[in-house]
């Protein structure tokens, strides 16, 4: 439970020898306290970031060849940071026409597909498959998990990449769109170190952001229970509140009813995986961008928290050195308390102006303009920044 993750790539990563940046920055990423990184999509796709996946079996890409990949994979590998694939199996762009002149076959991939494997609710599609397990997405052929056939395709597709290509993680793309149970059978096909969902649903608004928010986050432990519970969640739940919190100065909502963090976190820390900003929410989409001035104090909040945190490449990269610090400060007191995914959280203040709280009774964190300091001996500031501190003792 001591993992922290780094998204490894942005939105625009494919403009780039991507696989070469990564590999030259493999040592950088090692010393600041990262034990995985989740890689793009790697396989052949229809739009160059990779998720309107095509031929499953071919790993060249705008990122980089199969033998550019292999080698990143050996060097990171070689400096102890787990390779986390980029799984994106809910749509699949067909490689030929079939029934109706729709794109809906697949030849000369050594995973050939046809109208059985599609869907049956897109009539762009004319999928001859069953019923949607999920949300549609509408770009593609949504692909039927039901299908044994599918089901055999993809765990040897799945064996292959992580025991034959090397990648010891995977990052399952749009969630939502078929039932976990089929997340769950992937992934006990090769038994990854770890697996972790994008399960990204609307959060509960009314007059704005509601405070409880608990039906969201109850949505995704419902998915991870439906894996079996053999695989980990994207904390939206967390990101969304968080955001709103730091960004309005309305700190009260980083509580819920009952004392608790009122993410995932405050459910089933074990199996939320915290972040700030991805790819989609963040980086050149903005769909759902973390207030930009208060991203160090995100941070603040998430590396110090129980879950696994995931840190954004641009963050850590591209936002200037500052911001860098403060990260790899705020990973090295993490690493020096032993906080981890289970850490016992004590919420002490939540209201307009403050929070606080201590993990472990050896780390404390203040968020919020209001004066506040941990009480007993022995504390020391470990790091701060704009509106938050943290310390640590023993």
């Amino acid at each position: 439970g001591r993992e922290v993750m780094m998204q490894g790539f942005n939105w625009e990563s494919h403009k780039f020898e991507w696989y070469s940046v990564v590999g030259e920055r493999a040592t950088q990423i090692r010393d600041a306290g990262f034990t995985q990184i989740w890689l793009p999509p790697c396989t052949d796709s229809l739009a160059p970031e990779g998720y309107l996946p095509r031929n499953l079996r071919s790993l060249d890409t705008k990122y980089g060849t199969e033998q550019q990949l292999r080698s990143l994979i050996g060097t990171l590998r070689e400096n102890n940071i787990l390779p986390v694939l980029d799984a994106v199996l809910n749509h699949r762009c067909a490689t030929h026409q079939g029934n109706g002149g729709k794109w809906n076959r697949w030849e000369g991939t050594g995973m050939d597909w046809g109208e059985w494997a599609i869907t049956n609710r897109n009539k762009d599609f004319m999928g001859e498959g069953g019923d949607p397990t999920g949300d549609e997405f509408w770009g593609s052929p949504n692909i039927d998990h039901r299908e044994p056939r599918v089901q055999e395709s993809l765990c040897e597709w799945i064996k292959w990449l992580t025991h034959d290509v090397g990648f010891g993680g995977i990052r399952f793309d749009f969630s939502k769109g078929y039932g976990g149970e089929f997340t769950g059978k992937y992934v006990r096909a090769c038994m990854p170190e770890f697996a972790v969902g994008e399960f990204w649903d609307t959060l509960n608004y009314g007059q704005g952001l509601e405070y409880d928010q608990d039906a969201h986050r109850q949505r995704i432990v419902d998915w991870i229970d439906a894996t079996g519970g053999i695989c980990t969640a994207f904390d939206f739940t967390t990101k969304g509140i968080l955001q709103e919190a730091c960004g309005r100065g309305e700190f009260w909502r980083l509580v819920d009813k009952k004392g608790r963090a009122p993410g995932v976190i405050g459910l089933w820390p074990a199996r939320a995986v915290t972040f700030i900003d991805n790819h989609d929410t963040g980086s050149t989409q903005s769909h759902w961008p973390f207030p930009s001035n208060k991203v160090g104090m995100g941070y603040a909040y998430i590396l110090t928290h129980p879950g696994t945190p995931s840190v954004f490449w641009d963050h850590f990269f591209d936002w200037g050195s500052d911001l860098r610090k403060q990260i790899t400060g705020l990973l090295e007191a993490r690493k020096a308390m032993g906080v981890h995914a289970r850490s016992k959280l004590e919420i002490v203040a939540a209201t307009d102006s403050v929070y606080a709280a201590l993990v472990d009774d050896k780390l404390a964190v203040k968020l919020g303009h209001d004066n506040w300091s941990p009480s007993g001996d022995g504390w020391k500031v470990s790091v701060s920044g704009d509106q938050w501190c943290v310390w640590t003792r023993g």
